[in-house]
């Protein structure tokens, strides 16, 4: 990207551009505080336009997703209509824009916290796109937006809401994904988690194993798509800056997993179990001038894992 269209992607837009913007115009029309009596009724096409116009069409400039931000999009049309069976580009939008509240570092979780009925519902929904293959539904960018925002949920523990949705993705339930022998090995050497692994099995009732099983391999799954992804970098030839940028933030997502006591201490076994820092060290990716950042992710990785 040259500087001047990499200058027009993060310049502050001035406040006549904000007021002349389509969205600020939509914003009046939709959700603005200032004209809440003239509020036209919700419509879903609009936040499917949005999505493919200003952020998935404009190439997720930061611009665009500034102005939407000072609209506040998020916290007055999103949100408070988002239901389960919503769209991909509903769910995405929410993603992006809680995204840009972490990057400007302001208030994040609190139009959650006043609707938090179904930030189970769009959870489960961002899991599930995490773990989408088909790139013609969720492209690579987004999909390194999905694990930025997963590993914001998991930097956000003290909030209830985000703690309870990330905390079953790594408790010992998610030992199920190792390798039976590892496994045992694990138990021999902390008795005490064998005892609880066998109460949380008598636990498990027979209509939710189903789910419950795909929410204690997830992190196992990722990880191994991530593996497919960093697999078909070859050290010639072309190397796609959104291939470079997902293995950039996953390793992130890895690190900070590792960093944080709560969750490190049984998906530090998984992890191992994958061999996915040795797959990393070996990656043609890290051979190459593009892999800079990445190696100094997996070095960080290799650190906190040898902690």
């Amino acid at each position: 990207m040259s500087g001047t269209a990499a200058q027009s992607t993060t310049t502050t837009p001035t406040v006549q551009q904000i007021i002349s913007d389509r969205i600020t115009q939509l914003a009046e029309k939709y959700w603005s505080p200032n004209s809440q009596e003239q509020h036209l009724a919700f419509d879903p096409d609009v936040i499917e336009d949005i999505y493919m116009q200003d952020i998935r069409g404009s190439n997720f400039s930061i611009r665009r997703i500034m102005v939407l931000e000072f609209s506040q999009y998020l916290e007055n049309y999103l949100w408070p209509n988002y239901k389960p069976g919503a769209s991909q580009a509903h769910m995405l939008s929410i993603v992006i824009m809680v995204n840009e509240k972490f990057r400007e570092r302001v208030q994040v979780w609190q139009a959650f916290r006043k609707l938090n009925k179904y930030f189970p519902d769009f959870f489960q929904q961002v899991l599930h796109a995490c773990l989408e293959k088909d790139e013609l539904l969720i492209n690579l960018r987004e999909q390194t937006a999905l694990l930025v925002f997963l590993n914001h949920c998991f930097n956000s523990m003290e909030e209830s809401l985000c703690r309870d949705q990330v905390k079953r993705l790594v408790s010992l339930s998610m030992w199920v994904s190792l390798q039976p022998a590892r496994r045992e090995y694990e138990f021999k050497r902390y008795p005490k988690w064998k005892k609880y692994w066998r109460a949380i099995q008598r636990k498990d009732k027979p209509e939710h194993i189903e789910r419950l099983m795909w929410e204690r391999t997830f992190l196992h799954k990722l990880m191994l798509k991530f593996i497919d992804i960093l697999d078909t970098i070859k050290e010639d030839g072309i190397c796609l800056d959104d291939k470079v940028h997902y293995c950039e933030r996953f390793l992130e997502l890895i690190t900070d997993l590792e960093a944080l006591l709560p969750t490190r201490r049984f998906f530090n076994t998984v992890l191992d179990d994958c061999h996915l820092v040795v797959r990393c060290q070996l990656s043609a990716l890290i051979k190459r001038p593009e892999g800079h950042l990445f190696s100094q992710r997996k070095n960080m990785a290799v650190l906190m894992l040898t902690n």
